[in-house]
């Protein structure tokens, strides 16, 4: 398998277009990042395949275009108070990219604690607005480190809502329910399978099934042909590297 350094591409990079991949065929929806790789991706959908997606300044406005990450001079269009987010996100119009401390086969997230609910070995940032976000929109997940600690049998604490789930909360949980995608440093994940469990969708330029297999904690549904993360084109990489990343913020994220 030829590896990314052999087309002067960085890993980093290769997830950028794994994650804006993610939003490609939502038309004018609330694309929501979290982490810096899926807010570079966001921004890079936006201005190549994906120009009716919407993105936020994170607090209480709509932005004008895909202005590079950390711009000082950003153009607020329009006002979007906590009211209106609301607003959007209970009516599906709106596609989040979260990020995953733990996530499982059926695609239950946690970002809340390690280890007992009761007393966990580790504290992390609380549930958030996870099981609101993964039932009433498109939620997909970034995860920079993939390993049996971060893709485990089963989650610790539920904050993001899997299928199995969802399905046995009944309708009101599922009508929106849609776990699109999962990001990896490794690989790109998916739930379209008959059971609704995690599949690979493809492996990143340079790595290994098996590598990716060692490093998660439950089996993974592989397709007959695994298929290959495609490379960001020649315009996308002028994108990510001049204009929507100037400084390497996304090199940080994943190492090469």
């Amino acid at each position: 398998m030829t590896g990314p350094a052999e087309h002067g591409v960085t890993r980093a990079e290769i997830c950028v277009v794994a994650c804006a991949e993610v939003w490609r065929g939502d038309g004018e929806v609330m694309a929501s990042p979290f982490g810096t790789i899926p807010a570079i991706g966001a921004r890079l959908a936006l201005r190549t395949f994906a120009p009716d997606l919407v993105l936020t300044d994170g607090e209480a406005a709509l932005i004008e275009g895909a202005p590079p990450l950390g711009a000082r001079l950003v153009t607020r269009t329009a006002a979007m108070p906590y009211r209106s987010v609301f607003n959007v996100v209970w009516s599906g119009r709106r596609h989040i990219m979260m990020m995953a401390s733990q996530i499982d086969r059926d695609g239950n997230q946690n970002l809340s604690a390690i280890g007992d609910r009761e007393r966990p070995r580790v504290q992390l940032i609380g549930v958030r607005g996870a099981p609101g976000n993964s039932v009433n929109h498109p939620t997909s997940y970034w995860v920079p480190d993939h390993s049996p600690r971060s893709f485990v049998a089963e989650v610790d604490v539920v904050c993001g809502v899997g299928f199995s789930r969802a399905a046995a909360a009944g309708p009101a949980a599922t009508r929106y329910h849609d776990v699109r995608r999962v990001v990896s440093n490794l690989g790109v994940f998916d739930f379209d399978t008959p059971e609704r469990v995690m599949a690979v969708r493809s492996v990143h330029p340079g790595v290994a099934l098996d590598d990716v297999m060692a490093a998660t904690g439950f089996e993974l549904v592989v397709p007959a042909d695994v298929r290959t993360t495609r490379l960001p084109t020649p315009d996308e990489l002028a994108l990510i590297r001049d204009v929507l990343d100037p400084t390497g913020l996304r090199e940080r994220e994943v190492a090469s």
